[in-house]
């Protein structure tokens, strides 16, 4: 499944995009604030490709103009998701490379994934959630509406070896629907 905005194409990963995939998660400043090393090689890019971004609801963020993956975005379902064990419930996960920062590209692409999360796939509730420090991906959730629903201490990070404080974020498909028709 292709899904569209009027600047982006969320579309399924494939192995062609490892080359992309490397040259953005391979900077130090995208991965480690989501929890997760920089790559080291496009062969562990393709890997990733492989296991981690073959998700069912996982997509590329790509721009119109190239169809370049520029980036990731995903709804966990149940099993694949820590935060909910309900079916009718997801993680919206996300990350971008660098040069796309502060173009508003991760609310545009959450907003159409938030969409078909509650009207396609009949989700009732989205979660989301940033480790401290990581005020990009606490302001993305912010605008796309997402509400504070808790605050975890000594978050163990195993990707990273770390210990964090982790904030856990909610939207409601009620709150969606009343903010998309106000």
């Amino acid at each position: 499944m292709v899904l569209e905005t009027n600047r982006l194409l969320l579309r399924p990963w494939t192995l062609s995009d490892a080359e992309s995939l490397y040259e953005y998660a391979s900077d130090p400043q995208v991965g480690p604030p989501a929890g997760w090393p920089p790559h080291r090689d496009i062969e562990e890019s393709r890997g990733i490709i492989e296991t981690v971004l073959n998700g069912e609801e996982c997509y590329a963020i790509c721009l119109k103009q190239d169809n370049r993956a520029i980036g990731a975005i995903a709804l966990k379902l149940n099993g694949h998701t820590d935060m909910t064990d309900r079916d009718d419930e997801c993680e919206l996960s996300y990350w971008l490379g660098r040069p796309f920062w502060g173009n508003g590209y991760v609310p545009e692409a959450a907003g159409e994934l938030i969409r078909h999360g509650f009207e396609e796939l009949s989700m009732s509730v989205i979660w989301c959630g940033y480790y401290d420090g990581n005020t990009k991906s606490k302001r993305v959730q912010e605008k796309c509406g997402f509400t504070w629903y808790r605050t975890t201490e000594g978050l163990e990070v195993p990707r990273m070896g770390e210990i964090r404080t982790g904030h856990t974020n909610i939207l409601t498909k009620a709150q969606w629907k009343a903010a998309v028709s106000a």
